[in-house]
């Protein structure tokens, strides 16, 4: 055969291959394009619906009989998880260094008539976080929720923050949650079930004053979750359900000498409550007060210094937290 119509046969054939790809990638673009059109309609219907549909009709799991781990459970928002998953009926597992404060809560819960389980755990401590899980796993059972509650602030500005106290407060706001999810969450992943809660912070999606510390363990905190939550949907393990709970202060001691100025602080009884129903709803994301979840993100849209303006004029969020108080050893967050 001719050279000339050699290479006349091969750029055909080259050509008809480009074509048959070329087409074949447009077509698959376009079919996604359309199931993601479909999707997006149908996800944002669903969470319209689900937004104006009124508690009483919404599908709630029951927690009765199931384990619940809650750290950071004697004081604070956690005493009142502990207290109302128990009247929810749950198994109730409440780990905590404060072992005064622990003993107090148990008499709590057990003066209702409940039952609870305490431990004093340093979930600072990894080897102490896998030594109890595996004393939980023997008197208990397998978690069926974990709830990762436990967390502390330092409550001074930058410069004036001891070192031992940065440290501190990653240790507890995020590098805790590390261990007791390596902890609980193989069996899930065994099991195809189980449930992860994560509390954060408005702090973590917004920085404020006095909490250099915080508001980065929290961003921390809430990037965890977010890319475990992406690991186990691309393993396939779609029945771990995992809840990000993000409230604004909580009048719990924690802020103690903050005055927030266009907003009161959220009680704990009513953070728990909101937690709670969170968890039964199989919720992904949750912020309070809810319309913080459409007001922060606009930080991203706007001039910065139009942010500085909102934050110091409007919100006044330095000024509310000038009087913080700074960290005491004392109770449980």
């Amino acid at each position: 055969m001719h050279p000339y119509v050699r290479r006349t046969i091969r750029a055909t054939l080259a050509s008809l291959e480009w074509l048959r790809i070329t087409t074949l990638r447009v077509t698959t673009r376009i079919i996604e394009l359309i199931v993601l059109s479909w999707l997006s309609v149908y996800y944002i219907a669903e969470a319209l619906i689900l937004t104006f549909t009124p508690a009483f009709l919404r599908r709630q799991k029951t927690l009765r009989g199931k384990i619940v781990l809650v750290t950071g459970g004697a004081g604070g928002v956690g005493q009142e998880l502990a207290l109302r998953l128990a009247r929810q009926k749950a198994r109730v597992v409440i780990w905590d260094n404060n072992e005064k404060a622990l003993e107090k809560v148990r008499e709590k819960i057990e003066s209702e008539g409940y039952k609870v389980h305490t431990y004093p755990v340093d979930v600072t401590d990894r080897e102490n976080v896998y030594k109890y899980a595996d004393i939980v796993k023997s008197d208990i059972g397998h978690i069926d929720v974990l709830i990762n509650n436990a967390g502390i602030v330092c409550g001074q500005t930058f410069l004036e923050i001891p070192d031992y106290m940065i440290e501190k407060t990653f240790k507890v706001n995020i590098l805790s949650h590390y261990w007791t999810t390596k902890a609980f969450l193989p069996n899930m992943i065994k099991t195809g079930k189980g449930h992860i809660v994560t509390i954060g912070s408005l702090t973590g999606l917004l920085g404020t004053y006095k909490c250099t510390d915080y508001s980065a363990s929290k961003h921390a905190t809430i990037g965890f979750h977010e890319s475990l939550l992406i690991e186990l949907k691309t393993h396939g393990h779609h029945q771990i359900k995992m809840t990000l709970v993000c409230p604004y202060f909580i009048n719990t001691g924690m802020f103690a000498g903050c005055k927030p100025r266009n907003m009161n602080m959220l009680e704990p009884k009513d953070v728990a409550k909101r937690i709670i129903t969170a968890i039964r709803r199989e919720e992904v994301y949750v912020t309070m007060p809810a319309f913080s979840r459409f007001v922060l993100p606009v930080k991203n849209f706007i001039p910065a210094k139009l942010n500085w303006a909102l934050v110091y004029k409007v919100i006044q969020g330095p000024q509310s937290m000038m009087g913080m108080r700074n960290f005491q050893e004392v109770e449980a967050a």
